[in-house]
């Protein structure tokens, strides 16, 4: 990174002020304002972060105009291929893949974190039957620094490390819970024989009444569903992580937050959001009459899973989902299933339609994961936990570099006052 080329900014009456321009890795150069204020007693106006780098980061990088998605540098297409979950976690924490022995190392640690404190089970009994499982996870997740608050120095390396081991082990318990919970099912005990996302689908669809045997072919589909979510540069839940933890806030407070904001249906409840629209279409006749309706700007219907605020290209993730969609219903027999011939024919008309091309809507990972999950067996109400399962090994990885980054500050974002200039009180029989 190189910070030699400078950026002039000529104020009327003012002699220009200079600014560093920072080159990264990938992507577009950066002028470095932090010097603004104090140089001219101006800020910037940027709402929703379009043109603002909030932090340095070696994690994540997305080229929306080409459409790819990088992990360390990694292809998402070479990842998904190549490797399980545990080891792109291993990847996004630490900056490098692990050796076959590091790999084991590392396996066997998660698992013997996997089993969550005896009295955090009696958390679940305190929310409602029809609460949402996020809403639950919320408080759950949030409610882990009170039993695991023996490693609160974040400035200790081993302490951060006990951190990310035991949530990225024990949201997989977590989820399950919530699900089992919702549905008034008996909790299942993690198993250790397992591998993270087979266990994971062991608590999910176990009963006390036989022995859980996962079906290989769906392990890898979920596993890569994870890989998929895991981190996705400096989006909402991400940037919600990293101001939480600004302030120095413990760990689990801070994936709370992240799980709070990932709730919304612009972020991780988009996938659920298509579903719902899919089963609003219906079935395959009635897709020009939907198609003509999302082209209506009056209208108030709106294609889901299509376009994505950063991709500008065909969504990465999509390609891979789409497979991995394939694979599922063919392995459960289900590949005349309706809602996939009908995203089909969604698929088909967006890749070949003017209108679609002009605007640059592919389908994105959302259009496809949906429909995985629910032949997969997962209700609509759990897609969003499964996201948040997946991306807290992002968050903690961004969590840990914010933290060791020396030029990090508390989160302090300004505004553009817009409200009443100053006035004086008057006594209340005068108002």
């Amino acid at each position: 990174m190189t910070t030699e080329r400078k950026a002039s900014l000529i104020i009327e009456g003012r002699e220009p002020a200079e600014f560093p321009i920072m080159t990264p890795t990938h992507g577009n150069d950066c002028v470095d304002i932090r010097t603004l204020g104090a140089k001219t007693g101006l800020f910037t106006y940027d709402t929703g972060y379009l043109s603002t780098a909030s932090c340095k980061s070696k994690i994540t990088f997305i080229d929306g105009d080409k459409g790819e998605l990088l992990y360390r540098g990694y292809p998402i297409e070479q990842l998904a291929d190549h490797c399980n979950f545990l080891e792109v976690a291993y990847l996004l924490k630490n900056g490098e893949l692990p050796n076959q022995q590091q790999k084991g190392k590392f396996e066997m640690t998660i698992k013997q974190h996997t089993m969550v404190h005896e009295q955090l089970v009696k958390f679940f009994q305190g929310f409602r039957r029809d609460a949402h499982p996020m809403a639950v996870m919320v408080g759950v997740v949030g409610a882990l620094s009170a039993f695991y608050h023996d490693a609160m120095n974040f400035y200790d390396a081993e302490h951060r490390n006990i951190s990310f081991n035991r949530i990225v082990a024990k949201m997989p318990t977590i989820v399950a819970m919530a699900y089992k919970y919702s549905m008034g099912e008996p909790f299942m005990y993690p198993r250790n024989d397992l591998d993270y996302t087979a266990n994971f689908m062991h608590m999910m669809f176990g009963t006390p009444c036989e022995q859980y045997k996962p079906n290989p072919v769906l392990v890898r589909a979920l596993d890569i569903i994870f890989t998929l979510h895991a981190d996705h540069e400096q989006n909402a839940s991400t940037s919600t992580v990293r101001l939480a933890g600004s302030s120095g806030a413990n760990p689990f407070a801070c994936i709370s937050a992240g799980i709070a904001c990932l709730w919304g249906p612009a972020h991780g409840g988009a996938n659920e959001a298509c579903l719902n629209m899919l089963e609003q279409i219906g079935d395959v006749s009635r897709v020009d009459e939907f198609i003509k309706r999302a082209k209506d700007k009056n209208d108030s219907f709106k294609l889901m899973g299509f376009g994505h605020r950063v991709y500008k290209n065909f969504d990465p993730r999509a390609k891979l989902m789409r497979k991995v969609c394939g694979d599922v219903l063919t392995e459960l027999g289900l590949e005349n299933d309706r809602l996939f011939k009908l995203a089909l024919t969604l698929e088909k008309i967006a890749l070949e339609d003017e209108y679609f091309i002009e605007k640059k809507l592919y389908p994105n990972v959302d259009f496809y994961s949906g429909i995985v999950q629910k032949a997969l067996g997962i209700p609509t109400s759990m897609f969003t936990c499964i996201f948040a399962l997946a991306r807290t090994v992002g968050w903690m990885a961004q969590w840990e570099e914010m933290l060791i980054d020396p030029e990090y500050k508390i989160g302090r974002p300004r505004q553009l006052y817009i409200g009443a200039a100053r006035r004086n009180v008057a006594p209340i029989d005068q108002r």
